[in-house]
């Protein structure tokens, strides 16, 4: 009884510090330093209050629910926070946590150019929306909240608007944002047609009487609406361009938490509201994940702004969630409920482990943006020496997201692939090809995330500076260094700590209605990752001991082939030549190869610029510049259709603009007509 109080007044107390620190900041809009600090600081707070909350709900079942009614349905709202809510306010609250902790020292590179006042308001805005969106238990209320996360964060995208780029950025958000509510609320009225009622909890009462082809419509709005925010591809157009024009912190919370919301409604949706999945459904989410991860990860090696190579692999990680989670709903209409749970555990622990290393990378891509002035990976380079601390937290990033053990993306990645393999284990030949399709799909996934990742730590921080900026960086602030480390620590305590984790997330799926009656695949009582039908088992310890015997064991050798061998240090020879950092390979050049294999896909246009030292000497450039452009298929075959149907059908409706007012007034005496007639018959 204490906690379920406990959890439920912790999480008010949250949304109420937010809503402090958002109006506070506005207050003291006037004062940058004390703005920065009022906003942040009751972002830590309310952080820390989510994380009680959550706490209390996942660990000692304290599951609260909470609703005021009133007699207009949009002054009612109706909270209700379960182990999956939980889950999600768990994670928002950790990477608002750090990232509010990183954004006290970065949110000074805004100072005298940008109102921090602003910031604050909108930031915690933003996570004060994020909160309810994932905890409210009503369509319009729903809604009304979703519309609030959504604007908070279109303001933050174009927060740094003397960028011209971040304006055109917003908007594009600001439309498919408001385009993909619409699918949403289409899918809610849907809802309430077939169950009469806006409340969660009776439309999932009511859900058995919903018809067939009504569901299989909710499912195709839902996931096209919830989609859109995810990030999935063809309607992630938006994703590439506003994460990026975002404050870094920002964007690590966008990118780490914000798309996570639309993971969440749809296992709401399709798992707990209405459960009765038809295979379809799960083999088009299967189908959509693995286009998302694949097509994610080859644009991301395209790109050499850093900030939005990150997002598109925000794009590959919720296509490698949407794995776990098609692989689940294909299991659960096939009656494979164990199968199914551990499809929806793969989907969450890499939801919660994206969050974590996304958000190292985001805030690591914000320190060197802060000491360098760009975002373009080709002025970048020899940031190793200048940004040390910076480059081993990117570095470890890079190595989770890469899927490198003892990291924790090894070990969600690792899950997903005993989600497909079981399939394939399982299930009859003719279900069997999708699981193959998927799983190589995600074994291709890993293998170019890797490879993009040693470019953009490579062209970042290794070899020489490329630009004067560079060249006079130095490291960034302390209290950015502390938002790094504490992510970089978990990416690395959750490896650790796997298998009691993997169990967390098992009792969470347990507590979902479909799986009550399961027998749960994982236990959180010991440290291993095991399944009950006779997967193998992995220790973590037995993990780190082989893992640091063998770090040991190659010290030892290399420590006695060298010893006494004398040290002679001198520069690096190049024929003769005077080395400098023209000589250097490129970002563009490193993914050169890549793109021209997947030419038939990125259909890049190439654009190359010679400057000669004499008219007569053209053997002897004195700079060549190639430039790499991809146009994109979805927008080639999907947008740019859309784009000339609608300019072509709006040049028709454009010849009855005559301007003349007895015509206006006719157009609207001929509709009364037959709206009248309409109603007579």
């Amino acid at each position: 009884m204490f906690t379920a109080v406990l959890s439920q007044n912790a999480f008010f107390v949250s949304l109420s510090l937010f809503a402090a620190g958002a109006f506070g900041s506005l207050l003291l809009r006037k004062n940058d330093n004390a703005a920065n600090w009022w906003g942040n600081l009751l972002a830590i707070a309310g952080a820390v209050s989510g994380l009680v909350s959550s706490s209390a709900v996942i660990f000692y079942n304290s599951s609260f629910s909470f609703t005021a009614a009133s007699s207009l349905p949009l002054l009612s709202f109706s909270f209700n926070v379960d182990k999956l809510s939980a889950f999600f306010i768990f994670t928002i609250s950790l990477i608002a946590l750090i990232a509010s902790i990183y954004g006290m020292g970065y949110a000074k590179h805004f100072y005298k150019k940008y109102n921090l006042g602003s910031l604050g308001f909108f930031y915690n805005a933003f996570i004060a929306g994020m909160l309810a969106v994932v905890s409210s238990s009503n369509a319009i209320f729903f809604l009304i909240v979703w519309e609030i996360m959504s604007l908070a964060s279109y303001f933050l995208v174009i927060y740094e608007n003397k960028e011209k780029e971040n304006i055109k950025a917003g908007s594009l958000y600001f439309i498919m944002t408001h385009a993909g509510t619409a699918f949403i609320a289409l899918a809610f009225l849907l809802l309430y047609s077939a169950t009469g009622s806006f409340d969660f909890m009776v439309m999932k009462h009511n859900a058995g009487s919903i018809a067939p082809l009504t569901k299989n419509i909710i499912f195709i709005l839902a996931l096209i609406g919830f989609g859109t925010k995810a990030g999935i591809i063809p309607f992630h157009i938006w994703l590439p361009s506003a994460h990026p024009a975002a404050p870094s912190h920002v964007s690590a919370l966008m990118s780490g938490v914000m798309i996570k919301t639309g993971i969440y409604m749809m296992i709401r949706i399709f798992m707990d509201i209405m459960p009765g999945t038809q295979p379809w459904w799960g083999a088009l989410v299967l189908a959509v994940g693995a286009v998302s991860s694949l097509l994610g990860v080859l644009y991301a090696l395209t790109e050499h702004d850093i900030k939005k190579l990150l997002a598109y692999h925000s794009i590959e990680n919720i296509g490698i969630i949407l794995l776990g989670l098609g692989s689940s709903l294909l299991f659960l209409s096939l009656g494979f409920k164990s199968l199914a749970m551990i499809g929806l555990v793969a989907a969450l622990f890499h939801t919660f482990n994206h969050a974590i290393f996304k958000a190292l990378l985001f805030l690591g891509a914000g320190s060197v943006i802060s000491k360098t002035h760009t975002r373009n990976m080709e002025e970048y380079g020899g940031l190793i020496k200048r940004m040390p601390q910076t480059a081993v937290f990117f570095l470890v990033g890079s190595m989770a997201i890469s899927a490198l053990p003892p990291f924790n993306g090894f070990f969600s990645e690792w899950l997903t692939f005993q989600s497909l393999f079981s399939g394939i284990r399982s299930l009859d030949p003719s279900m069997q090809w999708m699981f193959i399709l998927a799983a190589g799909s995600l074994a291709f996934t890993g293998g170019l995330a890797a490879a993009c990742f040693v470019k953009a730590f490579g062209a970042t921080f290794l070899g020489r500076p490329r630009s004067e900026e560079a060249e006079h960086a130095k490291e960034t602030d302390i209290a950015s260094r502390l938002g790094m480390s504490l992510l970089a620590i978990l990416t690395l305590v959750v490896g650790f700590f796997a298998g009691k984790i993997t169990g967390i997330f098992s009792d969470i799926s347990g507590s979902l209605d479909v799986f009550r009656s399961v027998e749960v695949p994982f236990s959180s009582g010991v440290n291993v990752l095991r399944f009950n039908d006779g997967f193998a088992s992995i220790s973590m310890p037995f993990i780190f001991g082989i893992l640091i015997a063998s770090v040991a064991a190659v010290f030892a050798v290399v420590y006695f082939l060298a010893a006494g061998r004398k040290v002679r240090i001198a520069r690096t020879w190049d024929c003769g030549t005077e080395l400098d950092r023209r000589m250097e390979i490129t970002a563009t050049g490193f993914s050169r190869s890549i793109i021209t294999i997947f030419s038939g896909i990125l259909r890049p246009t190439k654009q190359i610029d010679v400057e000669y030292h004499d008219a007569d000497m053209r053997y002897f450039p004195k700079s060549r510049t190639v430039k790499l452009e991809m146009k994109g298929i979805y927008n080639f075959y999907l947008y740019r259709p859309i784009r000339n149907s609608a300019m072509k059908f709006s040049g028709y409706f454009k010849m009855i603009q005559s301007g003349n007012v007895n015509s206006y007034i006719a157009y609207m005496f001929l509709i009364l007509i037959i709206l009248l007639l309409s109603l007579a018959i």
